[in-house]
């Protein structure tokens, strides 16, 4: 257990690839669209979206392919194609994310999301299964002024709280979410998902683990050692 985890008086939460197996969902949805319009899209591009608000995304598509690049209708055609995939129930929850929501009920931790999604999605994609009402605030991207790889979100989502940034735990799967908590103050649990951290990223993370039954693990303990202590 690291000891930097031994203290901490809250738990933040990525969305899409952390708590939601949405990620090759969303991948699926922008290689789509690009096809139909005439782009090849590459995962070297498309690495560079992942955990970042729609605004910084479509600042991406216009550097790797112009600025004539229609991205705003782009963008509104792989919403309409995820809002269908959404509809049809391919939205799944990550393997140990009920337990570790439970236990963290259980010990009385406050838990907040901070997703680089818009609030409304946020709450259409955990509505659909059932987790909107699991957190004590959810902060989305269009409600701060700079995304990720920018602290704001875990800032705000802290402030919600209650609770300072260094004494929350965040929890992510991408490199601008990780660099975010880390830039927040915050302790880094990352959980990769489609992209393995590199040894940058690896430095800002207090550890790197292969699922949240994992990450549950490493909590518990964490808490076990404080209550032990007292």
């Amino acid at each position: 257990m690291p000891q930097s985890l031994t203290v901490f008086g809250a738990v933040i939460f990525d969305m899409d690839g952390l708590m939601l197996d949405t990620e090759a969902l969303a991948r699926e949805a922008w290689f789509e669209t690009m096809r139909r319009w005439g782009y090849e899209l590459t995962d070297e591009v498309y690495l560079r979206v992942l955990g970042t608000t729609g605004a910084r995304t479509c600042d991406i598509f216009r550097e790797a392919f112009g600025p004539d690049i229609p991205i705003e209708r782009m963008y509104a055609d792989k919403q309409r194609y995820l809002d269908e995939a959404i509809a049809a129930g391919r939205i799944t929850v990550k393997p140990g994310l009920s337990e570790l929501l439970d236990w963290l009920d259980a010990q009385r931790i406050p838990k907040a999301v901070a997703s680089s999604t818009a609030r409304a999605l946020v709450l259409k994609k955990l509505g659909r299964v059932n987790l909107a009402g699991r957190f004590d605030a959810i902060v989305g991207g269009d409600e701060v002024a700079r995304g990720k790889p920018e602290p704001d979100i875990f800032l705000e989502a802290a402030h919600r709280l209650g609770v300072p940034p260094g004494a929350c735990v965040a929890l992510e799967d991408s490199e601008n979410g990780a660099r975010a908590a880390y830039a927040a103050g915050m302790r880094v649990i990352m959980i990769p998902d489609l992209q393995q951290p590199d040894d940058e990223i690896r430095a800002l993370a207090d550890c790197v683990l292969p699922s949240l039954r994992e990450a549950h693990r490493v909590l518990r303990a964490a808490q076990n050692a404080r209550t032990t202590a007292a």
